[in-house]
């Protein structure tokens, strides 16, 4: 009898799958999620194995007699359930089959696959009890603890019933945790470098966002610390989000789903229901630092500047590390003339200039330089509006007593793999500072504003998920770890919550709100952008089942009832010849 494989090519920009003979020798050694290698349009191509069926049942369309054949195996990919997994996040985030493909499979080639290495039996130690009960009846929680509290017991409480996939916001926690397990005495692989190990059978396999396609076999339970990261959503395209995945991976395989967060997103407390494992209130005290509201609307001493009175006595304090946080690179980011009082602009494209490294006024905009004189009335000084990260580095040396040298500047970008001095004393920089700085006594938020009103519907779950991470860096201090935070939006629901560790009545009035506008997760959302894309956005705007929006970046927004509907509408879509249309559901930052 004669089979057919449905292969997905290993090729960027091709997005089909096509039918090729198994010949009789590999009959025996394919299997579905199989890395095969296989011929296309005159050159030999890796892929994958999506599906195989019999000549004689016509599981292909096309003639037998033209098929082309499978030249080789070349080794182990996703098992058949990832692939199905893999289809589904296809049609759900709208994005290419290939993408999930590579996310699902090995670094290197993986030909055979090590013995079975289970060890939780002889494990002494007791994980949470409650977490195990569930797990035990394939039950799903929630489970919130704050950023002190170490999500350790809830993975023994995990891995003692069985197989685990844990999913972790950065490779680098997903290490730590591993060395605890193994000091447990548990079999742990660390993803992706020990993918033939998960394959092959260990008691945990943990790893970022794309071990959440892992092939684990017997898997019994699938956890996900940090559930509210934003770091467990793919940035490119398909944007798909780790958690989403993990609970229908879960669902389909009927095993538990325990999601871990100190500040619950709102699609995993509806998710949730009534199904969530919360500390007592004494112990809720103790798994969070102390967090300080600085209203600076009573602070009329500092009000033309973003140093308080209360964060320049914190400064004078050479005995704590203190880390300072701004979403604002460079020197100076707004200005004005001191003179005429007029926002300093581009002569060409009359956007606000910035201070470059040489001293000049830059536009960000269109590159264009000049010298720092007012458009208007030529005169040569400048009041700052809005300091960046460099500009504000000497006025806090200034206020805290110490020489610029002794302060850190800490951004992002290029300067990522640069190792900061972790000596040092006091850093300031955007959020990059609060993962690359090891530990601290302090971390201040300057301006919490500008996240707050960010035009974005999730703009107060990015502001708690920052004061989660400034949380969890100040809770290894010995000198009692405090976050600062100056704002003035003193009664912001999610800083009163933070302050108060009220989350529930916040996650409420989120939840409210997101309701009454129909966002997610009580609604779908995806955003269309790209060129030559006005007859796919016509066609769209016809479809009664959704509504289509424009936006003021030129991009345009979709919504819908639903995830299914929305899929189903987007990929409707006929996209023409030329046309170059990028497509993320459920965007991070609109």
């Amino acid at each position: 009898m004669s089979l057919v494989a449905r292969v997905v090519p290993d090729v960027t920009g091709v997005d089909k799958v096509f039918d090729y003979l198994i010949p009789s020798e590999l009959q025996d050694v394919i299997g579905i999620g199989d890395r095969v290698r296989v011929p296309l349009h005159g050159r030999n191509v890796p892929g994958w194995v999506t599906a195989i069926g019999p000549t004689s049942e016509g599981f292909s369309d096309v003639d037998e007699t033209k098929l082309r054949t499978v030249i080789k195996r070349l080794g182990f990919g996703p098992s058949a359930e990832i692939v199905q997994l893999a289809q589904w996040a296809s049609h759900r985030w709208c994005g290419r089959l290939r993408a999930f493909f590579v996310a699902a499979s090995p670094s290197t080639l993986v030909t055979t696959l090590p013995t079975q290495r289970y060890q939780r039996d002889q494990v002494k130690v007791a994980g949470d009890a409650a977490v195990s009960l569930a797990v035990s009846e394939s039950q799903s929680l929630l489970v919130q603890r704050g950023p002190l509290k170490s999500p350790i017991d809830v993975l023994v409480g995990t891995a003692v019933i069985g197989p685990t996939l844990v999913i972790v916001p950065t490779i680098v926690r997903a290490r730590l945790f591993a060395a605890s397990l193994k000091r447990h005495g548990f079999t742990v692989a660390v993803l992706p470098d020990e993918w033939s190990s998960a394959a092959g059978g260990v008691d945990v396999v943990i790893g970022s966002r794309t071990a959440v396609f892992a092939r684990v076999p017997d898997l019994r339970s699938i956890v996900v610390i940090d559930e509210h990261d934003d770091s467990l959503r793919e940035e490119r395209t398909p944007t798909w989000h780790a958690r989403d995945v993990a609970i229908e991976r879960a669902q389909r395989a009927s095993v538990s789903c325990i999601l871990v967060s100190a500040l619950p997103s709102v699609a995993a407390k509806i998710w949730a229901v009534d199904r969530v494992l919360r500390s007592n209130e004494q112990e809720v005290q103790s798994e969070w630092p102390h967090i300080q509201l600085i209203d600076r609307t009573l602070d009329e001493r500092w009000s033309n500047s973003l140093l308080s009175s209360d964060f320049i006595a914190e400064l004078r304090d050479h005995s704590r590390r203190i880390v300072v946080v701004l979403n604002t690179k460079g020197r100076a980011r707004l200005l004005a003339c001191a003179s005429c009082k007029s926002l300093a602009r581009c002569g060409n494209c009359d956007a606000a200039v910035e201070i470059c490294a040489e001293g000049q006024f830059s536009c960000p905009r269109c590159s264009t330089q000049r010298p720092q004189v007012c458009i208007k009335c030529s005169s040569a000084k400048f009041l700052t509006l809005k300091p960046g990260v460099s500009k504000l580095r000497e006025e806090i040396a200034r206020a805290a007593g110490r020489k610029v040298a002794e302060v850190v500047e800490v951004t992002g970008g290029g300067d990522e793999a640069v190792a900061i001095d972790q000596s040092k004393m006091l850093y300031v920089g955007t959020e990059a500072a609060l993962h690359r700085v090891h530990e601290a006594d302090t971390v201040v938020f300057l301006d919490i504003d500008q996240e707050l009103a960010a035009p974005r519907y999730r703009a107060s779950e990015i502001v708690g998920s920052l004061l989660v991470h400034a949380a969890r860096l100040v809770g290894r201090s010995d000198r009692g770890g405090k976050v600062m935070v100056q704002t003035h939006s003193i009664d912001s629901p999610v800083l009163q919550a933070m302050a108060t560790l009220r989350i529930d009545h916040y996650l409420k009035s989120v939840s409210e709100m997101r309701s009454s506008l129909k966002l997610p997760p009580f609604g779908a959302l995806a955003q269309l952008s790209g060129t030559n894309i006005d007859d796919a956005i016509k066609d769209l705007q016809g479809n009664v089942f959704v509504h289509v929006s424009a936006s003021s970046d030129g991009s345009y927004l979709v919504k819908a009832a639903d995830w299914q509907v929305l899929a189903d509408a987007l990929g409707e879509i006929d996209v023409a010849k030329g046309v170059r249309m990028k497509v993320q559901v459920d965007p991070a930052r609109v």
